[in-house]
């Protein structure tokens, strides 16, 4: 009962987070794959690709994430890398966005009853081809994590995501934040090294003076940790 009690208090606080009466809504699929590799001596390496598709906009974006890492302790990871990020309308190519990203990890800061709490803090600086400027973004995030039942890897994953937009330029329109994300799903163990997670993403975008947006998104991504 008091592992009901946790799931229900942490999505009532998610649904009560704020989101506007009209809304424009599109539905999509994101996929993901990741790899980290343990390098020795506290580092590591990682690469994620997620491709992103919509009814709205077909085939829109693919990101390519790879970042190295230092695992201060056994609960804070320090993460540096480049995301290389071209973007479509409806598999035509529009624009190129470059990112450089810092990031901090907090795995297992806490718990709540059988409710496990961790953390990340990202701070990203953007560019696009033929765009003048630099876009600053910082992207807080939450995730807590239940096992189904004791001693399991399977778990019910929830997260919220701010993205906070620390300037405006040509293509960062929005100062502060500009939009969310709320996810919840499953992780469960596909071997000893490899992970699937898939669930529910609903993504909120703030428009100034105009109706915010909603994605409703279908998430699946692999985890291999080797």
């Amino acid at each position: 009962m008091r592992s009901v009690a946790n799931v229900m208090i942490l999505t009532a606080a998610m649904a009560a987070m704020p989101c506007a009466a009209i809304a424009r809504d599109d539905a999509q699929a994101w996929q993901a794959a990741t790899v980290n590799v343990d390098l020795g001596s506290g580092f590591r390496a990682s690469n994620e690709i997620v491709a992103r598709s919509s009814d709205r906009r077909g085939f829109y974006e693919i990101e390519d994430n790879l970042m190295v890492g230092y695992k201060a302790n056994k609960v804070v990871t320090v993460w540096l890398g480049y995301t290389h990020n071209p973007q479509y309308d409806h598999g035509d190519f529009t624009v190129m966005e470059h990112r450089f990203r810092q990031q901090v990890n907090f795995d297992n800061v806490a718990t709540v009853g059988n409710v496990r709490l961790s953390g990340r803090l990202r701070l990203e600086e953007r560019w696009r081809d033929g765009q003048n400027g630099t876009a600053w973004r910082l992207r807080p995030q939450v995730k807590a994590a239940l096992p189904l039942k004791s001693g399991s890897r399977t778990a019910l994953v929830m997260t919220h995501e701010s993205f906070i937009d620390l300037n405006t330029n040509t293509f960062q329109r929005v100062g502060g934040e500009e939009r969310m994300r709320n996810f919840i799903g499953i992780s469960t163990p596909l071997s000893k090294k490899i992970t699937l997670e898939g669930g529910y993403l609903l993504q909120h975008g703030f428009v100034r003076n105009g109706p915010d947006n909603h994605d409703h998104v279908f998430s699946l991504a692999l985890n291999g940790n080797f």
